[in-house]
This record gives structure tokens, sequence and C-alpha cells, in this order.
């Protein structure tokens, strides 16, 4: 293989600490298994004292076979792993820890549903606050956060903080770790044992790490350890693709690698093999724009132009027609569906887009656990609103609506297991107020069984009133009325087109076991469009991709405020951009529902003049 010089310079470099600055598609992983092949053939040094350090098993998985493929057989000593199996090696060493002593999932989610049961917590959805409570543990494990000084965004203080101490001693009672303690305590083991620290230099000598912007400070930290006082320290990586803040990483850490190791040898990956060069260009000028980054010019090294192409749409449903055309003509022109994706800021945004792609025939696969959104509370309430509409007189879709919005009607009112209005009025004869109200309640579901499922949400919402439920909701428990309404209205925009509720219900049903289905086949097909979160899609790279949507509130997501926010959400949409070997569909919206949408900034700043 043809090296560039820098990419040659990366690969001779032997001793010491080195940065290297990979952008998208510069041939990092070459780099890497020709480096160690470099120091194994040209420098003599043995294989088994040589550790690459990933971030993913697969990741592991296919840069051993690189480097098998590359140098051999017979270099197998190599060691290569992500972060958790090489401390949890550490771990199995020193305190005889079994892959039986690490946490499942399915354990740690039964330990906190004990622990909260004991609280008197206000949530809508359990495993989602549960989900919350165990990433911001994670968070502070990661961060080595001081307990005391973290405040969570899911519930009070001291209760989070009495959660997050019986967790503790759920794991210690148990003899159980989870992956965030393989780090926490294999850096206290270093720290109190400098023998087994020793032990652990003197084995890995020379250590090489990659995607080192997604690393955390208590790997780091870790990694310093191990390799001091030798430094010899490779680090590969691009802080233009740090995009796991929420998980702990942070730019700011391969931003200062050169401070922490001052003789460190820098060099740049500038040229870009993947995509075309229009796509390399608009990338760069969008990352530009972000402050907090090493300087650096990507070029392109293939010569054709590509496409790019910046469209605006009057809405979400005539945007993913579009969008459902362009992949349609690109199978024509003999472009395979695997050489396909659709990349989204959250794993709920393409919702809609997957029933219309269902509706036309469309084959997709997802890269991303996609939620019903007909399993929603918001969609819960609706239905229960439209099969009273339909003459159910059951109890309990009666509870389910009766003060959504506020009527002041008491659930004891409703004893019996089946509702009769003209009964359930006379029982307020002595207070008429309410009872106005139950026969305004007749009156709406009466109107509702004769309007279509589209009319009927937008009437159980401005009509009926819920959407004035959703705001005090959202007041009372302290969360975003915004996040709400727009669920809302991917519910009232799904009914669109569908003259009965039982035409609608029949789709619902249908995406329901598509969804299923996805669920239980996790794999990526060739004969299939990916649909994927941009997050999913890092390291990926596909022939074309879509990026609809690129509305302000959307991407950057609203809830990216402070700078720092704002460029990782840059740095979201640059890693999605340089998914694109050829084309790339940026797209958005002029409104959804009966909301205004505005460009995303980041359109503007790939190209001021939009087309």
């Amino acid at each position: 293989m043809n090296y560039s010089k820098s990419q040659q310079e990366a690969i001779r470099h032997r001793d010491g600490p080195m940065l290297v600055l990979a952008g998208p598609g510069s041939g990092k992983t070459a780099v890497i298994t020709a480096r160690i092949d470099s120091l194994i053939r040209e420098h003599g040094v043995d294989p088994s004292s040589i550790l690459v350090i990933t971030f993913t098993k697969a990741a592991a998985g296919e840069m051993k076979q690189r480097f098998l493929t590359l140098c051999g057989a017979e270099r197998t000593s190599v060691s290569f792993g992500t972060f958790h199996a090489v401390f949890f090696t550490v771990l199995k060493h020193a305190c005889r820890y079994e892959s039986s002593n690490i946490v499942t999932d399915e354990q740690r989610y039964r330990f906190m549903r004990e622990i909260i049961s004991g609280y008197n917590l206000d949530y809508r959805e359990e495993s989602e606050f549960i989900a919350g409570v165990l990433a911001e543990i994670g968070m502070i494990k990661n961060s080595r956060i001081d307990l005391a000084h973290f405040y969570s965004s899911h519930c009070g203080e001291e209760v989070f903080r009495s959660i997050c101490k019986a967790y503790a001693r759920r794991l210690s009672d148990s003899r159980l770790i989870d992956f965030d303690d393989m780090l926490s305590l294999t850096f206290d083991l270093f720290q109190q044992q400098p023998d087994l620290l020793a032990a652990w230099q003197r084995k890995y000598p020379y250590i090489l790490i990659d995607e080192f912007q997604d690393i955390n400070r208590l790997q780091y930290d870790i990694v310093r350890m191990m390799a001091a006082p030798k430094n010899n320290l490779f680090i590969v990586g691009d802080d233009d693709q740090s995009i796991y803040r929420f998980r702990g990483s942070k730019p700011e850490i391969m931003l200062g690698f050169p401070k922490d190791y001052p003789n460190a040898r820098t060099v740049q990956l500038a040229v870009n093999y993947r995509c075309a060069p229009d796509i390399v260009a608009a990338a760069g000028r969008l990352i530009a724009n972000n402050v907090s980054r090493f300087d650096k010019e990507l070029c392109a090294d293939r010569t054709c132009r590509g496409q790019l192409a910046l469209r605006e749409f009057e809405d979400q449903r005539k945007q993913n027609q579009w969008l459902i055309e362009q992949i349609r003509q690109a199978l024509r022109e003999g472009i395979p569906a695997g050489e396909m994706a659709v990349l989204c800021r959250t794993n709920t945004q393409p919702r809609l887009l997957l029933a219309q792609m269902m509706e036309q025939g469309i084959s997709f696969c997802t890269r991303d656990r996609i939620p019903n959104l007909y399993e929603h509370w918001i969609a819960k309430d609706i239905f229960a609103y439209l099969r009273i509409a339909e003459g159910s007189v059951a109890r309990a879709d009666f509870l389910t609506v009766m003060n959504k919005p506020k009527r002041y009607i008491a659930r004891d009112s409703l004893c019996e297991s089946e509702v009769a209005f003209d009964e359930w009025i006379r029982m307020y004869d002595e207070q008429p107020w309410i009872a106005e109200r139950i026969e305004k309640l007749w009156h709406d579901v009466k109107e509702l069984g004769r309007m279509s499922p589209y009319a009927a949400v937008n009437y159980i919402r401005r009509g009926i009133g819920y959407d004035d439920y959703i705001a005090d909701y959202a007041e009372y428990r302290g969360v975003n009325r915004e996040d709400l309404y727009e669920a809302a209205d991917e519910i009232q925009e799904s009914a669109r087109g569908y003259r009965t509720t039982a035409q609608w219900y029949a789709h619902i049903e249908k995406y329901r076991a598509r969804l299923e289905q996805l669920a239980r086949r996790a794999d990526v097909r060739a004969d299939a469009v990916t649909v994927s979160t941009l997050h999913s899609a890092k390291g990926l790279e596909y022939r074309l991709v879509f990026m609809p949507d690129a509305n302000e509130g959307i991407v950057p997501y609203r809830r990216a405020v402070l700078a720092a926010d704002i460029e990782e959400e840059r740095r979201l949409f640059y890693v999605g951009m340089t998914r694109a070997k050829d084309a790339l569909f940026i797209s958005y919206v002029r409104s959804s529902g009966d909301k205004e949408r505005y460009v995303s900034r980041f359109v503007e700043e790939i190209a001021p003049s939009r087309a």
C-alpha cells in the first residue's frame, strides 16, 4: 500500500508520545495496523508488549483482523481490546472477578426498580426514569464527580444521592460490578498498589488508542498511569468527531494532550480518501465555525465532484416523499439499497418517514431502537377518547381521560366496570358545574364519532382542550412542553389521510409489528436502506446519505444552549456529512404541524446562498 508522507511519519514513529489527528476517511485504521507491524518488524518490539485499545468490541475485532491480514497469524500475541475488556482483565487477576460478577442490564433495572419503589416519586414512564438515573450514576463514576456536587435532572438531590448509595450497596452485597465500576476500581487499584501498576506497565510498554476523541476523564487517567514512565502512548483520533459528551467524553482531553505531554509529536492525516471533494469542502466550511478545536485543513483525494444538494420543503410528509423518490431513482440506477442511509438527530425523528416507507414498499433496517409512537402516554390518552367516541363504556377508558383537561371529577364517581353518561351526570345533581362538564364531555365524544381520525385528534387537542392538559402536566413536572407537543403533533400527523379509525388502527398494528421485527433483527442488510441516528452512524460510510429535518430545534437540538453544546451539535452534523462518499442530500422544512420551522444554522454555514 502507498502511504502519504504524514501517514509514513505516524507509521514509523517508535518511542515517546504521539498525537495523530485523523480526519474522516483518512485511513487511520491502516496507519494503526501498519505502525504495529513497523514496531515489530523494523524495531524488534515483542508483539506481546503491544496493547491496542478501541471503544467497541466490534472495532477491536475488526482492527485485529485487519492486522492479521496485513502481518500474518504469527503476530497474534498483540493484544486488542476495549477499555472495559482491558480493565476487567486487571480486576480478574487482582480481585478474582469472573464474568459472573458483571451485573446484567436485567439485574440493574431490577435493583433500581426495587430501590425507587421506596420513594414517592412522580414519573410517567418507569423504564425511562430508571435509564436516566443509571446514566447519571455512570456519568458520576466516569467523571469522578463528588456525589455531593452532582445535581440530578430526574429527581431531587437528596433522593438521588440516597438512590445512588442504595444502588452501590445492592451491587456490593451481591458481589457485582457494572461497566463503570471496572474503570473506577482499576483506578483505585493502581493508586493503592504501585507494584500492581508497575507489573502492567512492564507488560505493555507500547499502548495505541483508536478514536481517542471519545475517551472520558477516568479512562484517560488510567491510561496515563499505565503508559508511564516510558509514555509510549500513540493516540489516534479527531477532535472534530467528539460526539459523546453525554457519556463523559470531552474533546478538551484530546486538545490538552500536547500540554500533558510537551514532547509529544503531532501528525495530521489531512487527506480524505472517502468523500467526494464537494462534500469534503462543505463539511470543512461547517466545522471551521467551531472554536475549541485543532486547526486543520482537509482535502479530498478523489477528483470527481460528487453531489451535494440542499432542499427546502413545505412539511415533513412532502420532504419524506421526495426522499423516497430519490431512493427509488438510485435503485433504478443500480445503487444497492445497502449503500444508502438516512441519518437523523434522534431515534424518534424518523417515525413518520418509516411509516411512509412501509406504505410504499421501501425496504429499510434500523441501527437504533425506534420507540413506538403509539405506546406514548399521549397516544394512549387519545385512543381512550376515540374508543369512548366509538361506544366504549369501559371504566378504564373514562378514568384515563375524565380529567384531561381538568374537570374536577372524582375517581370514586366511577364505581362500576361500565359507565353510563346519564347516570354519571345524575350523580352530580348537587354540583351542577361538574355535571355540566360531564355533559360537555358527552357532547364532545359524540362529535368525535363523526370525524376522520386526523380531525378527531385535532378536536381532542384544541376543541376539548387536551393541549391545555399537556401544558399543565409539563409545568407541574418540570418537563419541556415542546417535547410533549411534538409527540402530539406526530400522532396527529400520522392520522392524516385515513378516512376511518379502523384504517388508522390497521396501519398502527402493521407499524407495531414492523418495529418488533426490527428489534429482533438488529442486523444491517444489503437489501435495505439503513435508517440511523447520527451517533450510531459514526465510523460508517455510504454512497448516498440523506440528512432530513435540518431545522433549528432538531439540529442543533433545542436543549443545546451553551456554546459547548452547540459545538458538539455541529460536530455531530459534521460526522453525518462525512459518512457520504458520492452524494449527500440535506433537507429542511418550513412547517411541522401548525408550527413554523426555521432552517438550521448549520445549513447556512455550509452554503450561505442556499439552493
